[in-house]
């Protein structure tokens, strides 16, 4: 026993039992974080895996069914909920031929699409503007990709502030600058009480912001970054053609005896089409299958414009909503080539093409890390467009004198002057044909088939060489003199300057 009266062995047990009930706690924290972790982890999974198999749509499925309330209670989860409006860049992406894959491959053309999709969905991702690109659904050989701008009301809203910030900044300028003015003239006594009280009275004068007229369809160009957001969805798709044409998992279907033939003779080729505007976003089905979803106009017109792609032989068309939400660099590269209405719409708009070739292109040569790639996109500017090697390497192919005789041509063929729109043309194929030919951009094709043709009859070898000569030259060109000469040379008397496409 102490001195002081008290037994050591009780206070040994009294700091024992505080240390245990520390101990305690201590695994009550550790428990509880764990679990908190573990809850964290399994709801960040159920998210990726709901934005991987409903794509961005998903998203908004699920936070309106979280929102739903019955009788103060959340209420039980129904997909089926209404949509929403939003903005967005709507892409088609198409895979040829897809038809004879399919046959060819049988179950392995999960394989191939996998493949092709690894492709697109990278691009899609890294060029998208902060996380705006996404897959949304694939269509056998088509891909839907979207590059979401934002819901309607909430694009509308930020357009406003930033519309209010513009002009607040000028009345503050313009303010100030009158304030100085009065200060001077009293200063220099240049004027008497008269002037100084019409200074005084434009000081009281405030600019104000011109109301804009709200209706239901915006004017996507009117938004602040718009230029950036559409150069960055469009170079998505253009890096995807060249990495088609680099990817090895892609160029060794090429050498298969299935596709291939086992002598190269087959390449993975993908066309693209786009278009600007509003849709529906949400689900559609019943409580035993949804899919998340886009129901739009613009939806279908992306469709029709990557369809069309096959009319023209072009790799991509984008539709004249795109084309006008590009930024001023990117706008030089693209070439109008039609003026049309598609099938089930009566707009008639230009559509426009990057022009694109392959044969006689090594993309593996400007092949870039994904890390450097990554900051490619991350360090966009709209100089990009004439300095990147792949974008000037699928384009070498045109020239100057090539673009202005179809330019003249293709005005020519809208105003109605079809005879000497249809010479006009022709040269422009002519010297397409020339510049491939001369430049050797497909020298190993011409060689080959200058060697078959050693052993061919003449009207083969014509033939043969017909074909080489459609592939080397210029398709909008031929598409339009095939029109002309479908209509027997000469515009009809009521040529309204665009036409039909009449098949989807």
């Amino acid at each position: 026993i102490r001195s002081d009266g008290f037994d050591s062995d009780s206070e040994t047990d009294v700091s024992s039992d505080e240390e245990s009930f520390d101990d305690v706690l201590d695994n009550q924290d550790q428990l509880g974080n764990f679990e908190t972790e573990q809850l964290i982890s399994a709801v960040t999974k159920i998210t990726d895996l709901l934005r991987k198999c409903w794509g961005v749509a998903g998203a908004g499925i699920i936070s309106s069914n979280l929102a739903r309330q019955e009788d103060g209670l959340t209420a039980v989860f129904n997909p089926c909920v209404p949509g929403r409006m939003v903005y967005a860049l709507f892409g088609f992406a198409a895979i040829k031929g897809f038809d004879h894959m399919l046959r060819s491959l049988g179950e392995d053309i999960m394989v191939l699409i996998n493949d092709v999709a690894a492709v697109l969905h990278g691009e899609c991702y890294r060029w998208g503007f902060g996380d705006s690109g996404q897959c949304n659904k694939n269509l056998g050989a088509a891909f839907l990709m979207v590059y979401r701008i934002g819901d309607v009301k909430e694009v509308k809203e930020k357009r406003d502030r930033a519309t209010d910030v513009i002009f607040d900044s000028v009345n503050t300028e313009k303010e100030r600058n009158l304030s100085f003015s009065v200060i001077r003239r009293r200063k220099n006594k240049r004027s008497g009480a008269a002037v100084n009280a019409a200074a005084l009275k434009l000081k009281r004068k405030v600019i104000k912001a011109p109301k804009i007229v709200k209706t239901e369809t915006l004017a996507l160009s009117s938004l602040p970054g718009i230029n950036t957001f559409t150069d960055r969805a469009v170079l998505g798709m253009l890096k995807t053609y060249a990495g088609i044409y680099r990817d090895q998992k892609l160029l060794n279907w090429r050498d298969g005896f299935r596709l291939g033939a086992g002598v190269g003779a087959f390449s993975v080729d993908m066309i693209f089409g786009m278009d600007a505007g509003w849709a529906v976003e949400g689900a559609v089905g019943s409580e035993h299958k949804i899919d998340a979803t886009y129901l739009s106009p613009h939806v279908n017109m992306a469709s029709r414009m990557m369809s069309a792609c096959k009319q023209y032989g072009v790799s991509i068309l984008l539709s004249q909503s795109v084309e006008e939400l590009l930024s001023d660099q990117a706008r030089t590269k693209f070439r109008h080539l039609d003026t049309i209405t598609v099938k089930g719409s009566s707009v008639k708009q230009k559509i426009y093409t990057y022009a694109t070739r392959q044969k006689g292109v090594d993309f593996f040569l400007f092949e870039r890390s994904a890390e450097d790639a990554d900051l490619d996109a991350e360090r966009y500017s709209p100089n990009l467009w004439h300095t990147d090697m792949d974008l000037r390497a699928m384009r070498q192919h045109v020239s100057d004198e090539f673009l202005e005789s179809f330019n003249r041509g293709r005005d020519l063929y809208l105003a109605g002057k079809w005879e000497q729109a249809a010479k006009h043309l022709r040269a422009a194929d002519d010297i397409m044909v020339e510049t491939i030919t001369e430049e050797g951009f497909m020298a190993e094709e011409l060689n080959e088939i200058r060697a078959r043709t050693k052993m061919m009859s003449a009207e083969d070898a014509d033939a043969e060489e017909a074909h080489l000569r459609s592939e080397m030259g210029d398709g909008p060109s031929r598409r339009l003199l095939a029109f002309i000469e479908d209509h027997g040379g000469r515009a009809p008397p009521d040529w309204r300057g665009f036409r039909p496409l009449t098949s989807k």
